[in-house]
């Protein structure tokens, strides 16, 4: 190893550090991407996916290269280290890998379309923000046109700040809105104890952590120690979140769904919906 200055570059990760903070991105990575699949002269999109979703298997779809398929999900898998915007997009669309159709390269092609427009949009962490943890948690019911799951979709600020955001399927089939908005609030609650304990090596002891969900359905569930019949059946391995509730180590509150940021992370939206999720995070920004 060698001391090489500040940090500007690394991995792909384009790091530049002032006085007020520090900002991330991936321009660079962008365009090189853009370039790789020949889509630089494509038009620019505002969304990375419009709404309703229609993708599906496909079976009568005209198929498409396999390699080629797979190449543009693993370069935007990449990118979604630091772009939560295509987040939910990018996870649907690696959902049919092994099989891809022409239906589900035009999707693909349209977020890249995307990041051609925003090729500089990145992550900002400005200094003296503070140590408060906040997750949001969210889900759509049945979204999965295959199989039926529902998706979860989280996010965790630090400061308020993103530090940490999920979009992923289900293992199991939800029978009703109220189990799959559980299922995702005990992903979000596993992730914001995990957090916790790291900030634990900093002398950092947090308590009665917030985490907003718009299901006040699923937020009886979790305050209630007792297991009903209508609730007997979901994996017990979720149950976990009413131990930390009752020990105070976290507190459920509702948030109505116009302002669930975590709505990122479930579904397709429509420009308006999008552009207003991506300013409440208050952390993608483009670069000075």
């Amino acid at each position: 190893m060698s001391m090489m200055g500040e940090l500007t570059y690394f991995l792909g990760l384009q790091i530049k550090q002032t006085e007020k903070g520090t900002f991330i991105n991936q321009g660079k990575y962008v365009k090189d991407i853009l370039k790789k699949f020949d889509l630089t002269q494509t038009s620019a999109m505002k969304t990375p996916m419009a709404p309703p979703l229609t993708l599906n298997k496909d079976p009568a779809g005209k198929p498409v290269n396999v390699t080629a398929y797979r190449g543009m999900i693993g370069s935007l898998l990449y990118l979604t280290t630091i772009r939560p915007d295509i987040m939910y997009s990018t996870c649907l669309c690696a959902r049919y890998q092994s099989e891809p159709k022409e239906s589900h390269l035009i999707a693909v092609k349209r977020i890249f379309r995307y990041m051609k427009g925003t090729p500089n949009l990145g992550l900002w962490y400005p200094k003296d923000t503070g140590f408060d943890l906040i997750g949001y948690s969210d889900s759509d019911f049945s979204g999965c046109k295959l199989y039926r799951k529902s998706t979860t979709g989280g996010c965790q600020l630090l400061g308020g700040k993103m530090a940490s955001w999920t979009s992923k399927k289900q293992n199991s089939v939800s029978t009703s809105t109220a189990e799959a908005e559980y299922v995702a609030a005990g992903s979000c609650c596993a992730q914001v104890l995990w957090m916790r304990n790291q900030l634990l090596d900093y002398d950092l002891q947090l308590s009665k952590i917030p985490i907003y969900c718009d299901s006040t359905s699923a937020i009886a569930i979790a305050n209630n120690p007792v297991l009903h019949s209508k609730t007997k059946h979901i994996e017990i391995r979720y149950h976990f979140i009413r131990d930390h509730v009752m020990n105070d180590d976290i507190e459920l509150h509702f948030i109505p769904t116009d302002y669930q940021l975590a709505d990122l992370f479930t579904k397709p939206l429509d420009e308006t919906r999008f552009n207003f999720l991506i300013s409440e995070l208050d952390t993608l920004n483009l670069e000075d």
